[in-house]
Formats: structure tokens, sequence, C-alpha cells
């Protein structure tokens, strides 16, 4: 039996349990629940042995006593019985495609709503199961998040296994990233460090002008708010090839969160924190001292720019002396710049001048 197929058969059995604990408080005379972490900022807290934020004690429950909480409830049922016999067919589905399967359940009050009540559903399923939903073959739609760099790997597919250069082998647009990067395996690098990068004009920025290939750097788009296989990936560069993984992001609020999600890990996925987040990844820019010291194009902030730092300032990802030092002056000079905005010094800029230097600073380089 192969390791891909014990994992699917511990998913399953791990879901089947989850179902018999229903059945066995229906048996036992007692009304049937599920207690799950309550996801809030207020219920993460740092886990000084993993270095990453996870969920608190606080839980909230689904039960049935009440109208609302037994549709969950029989929902969760009727999905696990659909992921139980996907793993045992050996195939996947995607979040989307769950949404609409379930119009085709026999019973109107076991049909969702709207995709985010299934896509909550999954993730309280993964929690109450210590389960990933890559193991119950469960993906998102595709993130299209990509890797330009010296590295060679071996992916597993459904077609079987292909090596890949991920500069030698693929295009401009670089080598995308599987939904489950587990079945990546790394055969060679000659990488320094990974950089990872919020926007695809910077991604394509740097390659076009060959950063990559002169500083023998991993580019790793994080297409915004970046997906679990892409934060998945760059944990295990980091953690099984020890490259050093910096993230460049624009300078505003929300990017700073995505550099949160990167390094901390998010409030959504707290539970996967130790699975998907890299304590060690540091933040290169754009920094609001880089919006003074470059005087780069601006915007001003806006409203919700102000809460949102204001909010990161009470934030526990967030307590560091640097962070605190840069988002009150962000506060102070009233201002927000994209990574794009270096431009204004060249096109050539940010890989001759900005990224060296920063990097040079950070000891990266």
């Amino acid at each position: 039996m192969s390791a891909d197929t014990d994992t699917d058969a511990d998913a399953r059995e791990q879901l089947i349990d989850l179902a018999e604990q229903f059945y066995e408080q229906f048996e036992g005379g007692d009304v049937p629940k599920m207690k799950i972490p309550t996801r809030t900022k207020s219920n993460i807290e740092y886990d000084e042995d993993k270095d990453v934020w996870v969920y608190g004690d606080r839980e909230s429950t689904r039960t049935a006593k009440t109208i609302s909480g037994a549709e969950k409830l029989l929902k969760a049922t009727y999905t696990i019985d659909f992921l139980a016999r996907q793993l045992d067919e050996d195939r996947s589905s995607t979040l989307r495609e769950l949404y609409y399967l379930s119009e085709s359940w026999d019973l109107d009050e076991a049909q969702f709503n709207s995709q985010d009540e299934s896509n909550n559903l999954v993730e309280d399923l993964e929690i109450v199961s210590e389960v990933k939903r890559e193991d119950f073959h469960m993906r998102p739609e595709e993130s299209g998040a990509k890797v330009m760099g010296p590295l060679r790997i071996r992916e597993q597919t459904n077609r079987g296994d292909r090596e890949i250069h991920c500069q030698d082998d693929v295009g401009q647009g670089g080598y995308q990233i599987p939904n489950n990067p587990d079945t990546i395996e790394f055969l060679d690098n000659d990488a320094e460090f990974v950089l990872c990068v919020e926007t695809g004009g910077m991604r394509d920025r740097l390659v076009e002008n060959g950063f990559d290939d002169d500083y023998d750097a991993l580019v790793v788009h994080l297409g915004g708010q970046p997906a679990r296989a892409t934060r998945r990936l760059t944990k295990r560069l980091h953690d099984e090839l020890d490259l050093p993984v910096v993230v460049f992001t624009d300078g505003d609020p929300w990017s700073y969160r995505i550099f949160g999600s990167v390094s901390y890990g998010s409030i959504k996925s707290a539970h996967l924190s130790e699975y998907l987040a890299t304590p060690e990844a540091q933040f290169v820019g754009i920094q609001p001292e880089d919006i003074v010291e470059y005087d780069l194009p601006t915007d001003p902030l806006s409203d919700s720019d102000v809460n949102a730092l204001e909010s990161e300032l009470e934030d526990p990802r967030f307590q560091s002396d640097y962070w605190k030092e840069q988002i009150e002056l962000q506060l102070e000079i009233d201002k927000k710049s994209e990574q794009q905005s270096l431009a204004s010094y060249g096109l050539d800029f940010v890989t001759d001048t900005y990224l060296p230097e920063r990097l040079d600073e950070m000891g990266v380089l």
C-alpha cells in the first residue's frame, strides 16, 4: 500500500469516526453536537514552541437543539458521506463543485445555500477531524501562483511522475504550484533564498529583469492573499532546503496581512499554522520608511486603511517593535504606496538597487 493510499485511508477513517460520534450521541439519548474553536482574532494565541499563532480555548458548538444547528449537522453528515465516497473512488473535487453537488442531495435541508457555507463546513470538518482538506481530495479553484528559479522537482500527477526544472523547463510564466505541494519531491537546487512577491506585475518585472538568475532566487508569486498551497510550498522550501524566505508586498495594511499569513498564519486557518506558516520569513518591503526615504509616489490612506492599521497595532501577529514602528510611521505620514511605485526611478531600480540593498541589509545576500 502506497503512502498516498495510507493517507486516504486514514482521512476516510477520521471522517467516519466523526459521523459515528453523532450516531453514538443519538444512541445514548444525547442531542448531537460538534464543538469547534472560535475562529476570531480574539481567539488566537502565540505558541512559543512552534513560533506560530494557533486557536485558543474558546469554542462554539453546533447542536441539534435548534433548527439551524440541526441543519448544520445534517449538512456535515451528507458532506462526510460524499467525501468518504470520493476517497473510496480516488477522485477529487473543488470547493465550488461541492457547493453545486449538494443540489443533487435528496433532502433540501442538506443542500448548501451559498459557497461560503460549504467552504466553512469543510474548514469545520478539517478542524474537528484533524485532517487537511487536501487529504479529503478537496481543492480550491486554481490560484495561478507560480514559481521561477533554480529548482528541479519531481511532481506526482495522475498521469505519472514528471521531472521539471523551474527555469529550464518552463516558460516565462514559471511553474504552476499544484493544489497539494506535498506531491512535490525536491531533487536539486542552486537557490540562495525564496522571494515571495505579492503582485503579478512585480513578479513579471523581476523575471523579465533576470532577478532569479542574477541572484539565484526562487521567485514565488503570492497572487494577493496567498493560497494554502503557496504557503505550504514556501514553508517546505524553507524547512527542507534551508532557504531564507523574504516577502515583498505593497506598502499598505492589507499587504502586511499577506506577510502575516505567510509568516505567522492566518486567523481563518490557524488550525494549520504549523503546517502552513514560516515563522522565520522576513518582510523586505515596501516599508513605510521606504515611502519616506525614497519619496515614492503615494496615495492617501483611506478611512478603512487607517482602521486596518490601528487594528494591526492590536493584532498579536504584529506586536514586534519593528511592526509597531512601521505602522505608527505610516499613520503619521498618512500615505501608502505600491511595489510598482519603485518604477518612478526606472524599470531596473527594483532589481539593481532596491532589492539588493534591502536584502544585503537583512543579511540575505
